[in-house]
């Protein structure tokens, strides 16, 4: 029988609680991204995620004693290979990633895709290396507003960016470019996991400014997802942030586009009140985009603290048969060398207010070998098989 008849997942994109056994391989050594937070920080204000468990966690210098906890918690490994968005949350949907995604982080794209990218778009190519967003903007704004050319760059993700001057360029010649891009980088030699369209608006360096219109271009999953075995059954799903472009619109019946992660959490309250059965899944970005990509944990730790407060609001307007999830895709330590992704746990809360009325206590749940837990377990909630080919147990047993 249906325990819950409303699951909100949201994943703090990039909230990571330490490294794997297997971080090493990936360049990541000692990464803790929360654990790091708290140590910069003098006052750490989360008391809704510390009601949920997550200082028991995570060693967090101003919670040092493990606090009673109204959640239920645990730590979440990921099984795939990679540490990006789209493997991290095609895992948390049931998919194992066994080969990671193309990057081209030391080298830039090659020659001939480039080429190709010039003769399609009628425009030429400045940039095609790694870079921050806000700094290649500084950089190369000027010149491509003057001369018409096209930014073009990528991260340590396996992702092609490309910059648009919202005034000059126009959204919509922006997003043409970017459709040309994704159509070339199918090619296996090229296949990145994301083309990212980066409006922005301003005239002269110091004055650029990105904007809400990002648009992204990601590959389809390889395979059906407990999204696509919710949709198929009947079932609601409701996507809000990046949620719509990470699955490439599979699986969701409905999407809510975010201004920032703030936004994100105000239309996740917003849709608390409405009448829907099934899963409202959230992705909140600003926590990797703006914090943990420039390496600023004082910043990330501000934008917890707003989320905490939004948190606090979602959940005194639940109802006593929906069930909140809060995980998180990867890791990004703000305080690690470079500007990548970090191999990382990920926590597993989860909290309904049937919980307080029934007189359930929190409880530490331990850990398990992959993110597709959570999905598994919203599965069996519905009474709905997870599609041939996913991965994960469900653990809605020890969430009841």
């Amino acid at each position: 029988m249906e325990r819950y008849h409303r699951i909100f997942l949201i994943v703090i994109d990039s909230l990571g609680i330490g490294e794997m056994p297997d971080s090493e391989k990936y360049g990541d050594v000692g990464v803790n991204t929360l654990k790091h937070i708290s140590e910069a920080r003098e006052e750490f204000h989360i008391p809704n995620m510390v009601r949920l468990g997550i200082s028991n966690l995570v060693d967090l210098k101003q919670f040092p004693k493990k606090e009673p906890a109204v959640g239920r918690y645990m730590k979440l490994s990921e099984k795939s290979n990679g540490k990006d968005t789209m493997t991290g949350h095609w895992e948390i949907a049931g998919l194992y990633t066994q080969k990671p995604f193309r990057t081209f982080t030391e080298t830039g794209f090659p020659k001939e895709l480039i080429q190709e990218l010039e003769h399609r778009t009628g425009r030429k190519i400045i940039g095609n290396k790694s870079a921050s967003g806000t700094k290649i903007l500084e950089e190369l704004g000027e010149r491509e507003i003057e001369h018409g050319e096209l930014i073009v760059y990528t991260s340590a993700d396996s992702v092609l960016q490309i910059c648009g001057n919202e005034e000059t360029m126009g959204l919509e010649t922006l997003y043409r470019y970017c459709e040309i891009a994704r159509e070339l980088t199918m090619k296996e030699e090229w296949k990145v996991g994301r083309v990212i369209a980066r409006p922005y608006t301003g005239k002269r360096k110091g004055e650029f400014k990105r904007t809400a219109n990002r648009h992204d271009y990601a590959l389809k999953p390889f395979g059906k997802t407990v999204l696509d075995a919710l949709k198929e059954t009947g079932h609601d799903v409701i996507s809000v942030g990046k949620i719509y472009d990470i699955f490439d619109h599979e699986g969701i019946t409905e999407s809510n586009k975010s201004q920032s992660s703030v936004h994100g959490m105000e239309q996740t309250i917003a849709i608390v009140g409405r009448d829907f059965h099934g899963l409202c899944f959230v992705n909140l970005v600003d926590f990797d985009a703006l914090w943990g990509h420039r390496r600023n944990p004082v910043g990330y730790g501000d934008e917890l603290e707003r989320f905490d407060e939004k948190l606090g609001i979602l959940m005194k307007a639940l109802k006593e048969d929906d069930l909140l999830l809060i995980t998180a895709d990867h890791g990004n330590d703000p305080t690690y060398s470079g500007t990548d992704h970090t191999r990382e746990k990920v926590p597993f809360l989860a909290w309904s207010p049937s919980y307080e009325k029934e007189g359930v206590m929190g409880a530490d749940l331990g850990e398990e070998d992959t993110f597709a837990v959570t999905g598994a377990t919203i599965a069996d909630n519905f009474g709905v098989a997870m599609p041939e080919g996913t991965i994960g147990k469900s653990v809605l047993e020890k969430l009841c």
